[in-house]
């Protein structure tokens, strides 16, 4: 017994591996500071889990529909008619374990052997290799800082192939934080409707983290030609500080629903009941603390990124939105440690980060674009200040 051929066409997650270290470091009484989940450290609301806890008192702790409840389905259908002005019915929603289960029901039911995929890079590491696994190519299109991290029409149109089935679109975007503005979407959707067989997948999660005034548009909204072949992706993890409740859920055509249901039926079956009576609350709820978490998060945003562009070697641009940013480290590659190792690599110099000034980061070359690191700015002003302290003098320790 080995493991099958479709495992080698994956890899672990990079930014979990990171994860795991710093918890295994943290245990072991290193003062190490973990800047690589990408999770926030706000709790889940308390209305939320007081849904949950009712729902279990309720006797909510059954099977449901395998892709959603009713109730729960009907939130959705609302939350995309309040916030994106899309319509969609509750047979053109799917419920997933996760934004990483919708991605992999979603790619895993619609490519072939021969499809191709358009990921512009940086990615979210899950992107490249669900393609793969679903036995597709991911075509990867880098859109460095020098583009705003963001696909241009120009480059769109050179990716796109007669075997082009799905564009992979996320914004804001993990790992740079970089938004599309409803205008550079328009731009988008008029290269996308002249090739109708090329698919959408919008990944909107980080959706309510938006900065300095920033309008968020998602492309269906802005392009309504685009509406039947766009999957409209979302979930509660991010927003709503649930990543731990493993709540997705898209919205698209309904034979592309009914397509994911049927792989969801023979694998996870239905998400969590109690989750998913949570989720009912968060979306039909008092959603007003969006906007006051927003808020710190660009507190700590311009924190970080004045900071980081403080350091030697470093250079910060300023994200649009999520709670991610992406600096180049072409500045250090080439200088030497003090324990005399040259940093070659993004990955050389977050091992430094990690071994010196006991800062975890995610090296670029995970997403997509070297020289680069992902840092995580969801954690308190207090601890971003040190991490960032310890930064400064590790770069500046560099010869």
């Amino acid at each position: 017994m080995k493991p099958s051929a479709a495992l080698d066409r994956i890899n672990p997650s990079p930014t979990l591996a990171i994860t795991t270290r710093v918890m295994e470091l943290k245990r072991a009484g290193v003062d190490v500071i973990g800047l690589g989940a990408g999770e926030p450290d706000f709790d889940t609301p308390e209305f939320v889990k007081e849904a949950a806890i009712q729902a279990i008192r309720d006797g909510k702790t059954k099977y449901t529909n395998v892709d959603g409840t009713p109730e729960l389905k009907e939130a959705i259908v609302a939350k995309f008619r309040r916030d994106n002005n899309l319509t969609y019915t509750t047979q053109q929603v799917s419920v997933n374990v996760g934004g990483k289960h919708t991605l992999f029901n979603a790619l895993v039911a619609s490519l072939d052997a021969g499809d191709e995929v358009i990921v512009p890079a940086p990615y979210w590491v899950s992107y490249p290799d669900v393609v793969q696994f679903a036995g597709a190519t991911p075509v990867i299109v880098p859109a460095g800082a020098e583009f705003g991290y963001k696909l241009t029409p120009a480059m769109l149109e050179a990716a796109i192939t007669p075997r082009t089935k799905w564009l992979i679109l996320n914004s804001p975007s993990n790992p740079t934080g970089a938004a599309y503005t409803a205008d550079e979407l328009r731009a988008l959707g008029e290269v996308l409707e002249r090739h109708p067989h090329v698919w959408i997948f919008a990944d909107d999660m980080y959706e309510h983290i938006v900065y300095d005034d920033f309008r968020f548009a998602t492309i269906a909204e802005v392009c309504p030609s685009l509406y039947e072949r766009t999957l409209t992706v979302n979930g509660c993890s991010k927003a709503y500080a649930m990543t731990g409740w493993r709540i997705g859920f898209a919205a698209g055509a309904p034979w592309l629903i009914k397509a994911m249901a049927k792989l969801q039926s023979q694998s996870t079956s239905n998400p969590c009941s109690i989750a998913q009576a949570a989720a009912v609350a968060a979306l039909n709820g008092d959603q007003s603390f969006l906007k006051e978490r927003a808020a710190a998060f660009q507190k700590r945003r311009d924190l970080v990124v004045g900071m980081l562009n403080e350091a030697a070697g470093i250079d910060c641009p300023m994200p649009e939105g999520a709670f991610y940013v992406y600096p180049s480290v072409a500045g250090v590659i080439g200088k030497t440690t003090p324990g005399g190792k040259t940093i070659e690599t993004d990955s050389d110099f977050v091992g430094y980060l990690l071994d010196d000034a006991k800062v975890a980061a995610v090296q670029g070359v995970a997403f997509g674009l070297s020289p680069a690191m992902r840092i995580s700015y969801a954690t308190s002003e207090a601890i971003l200040t040190e991490a960032c302290r310890r930064i400064q003098a590790a770069c500046a320790a560099l010869r």
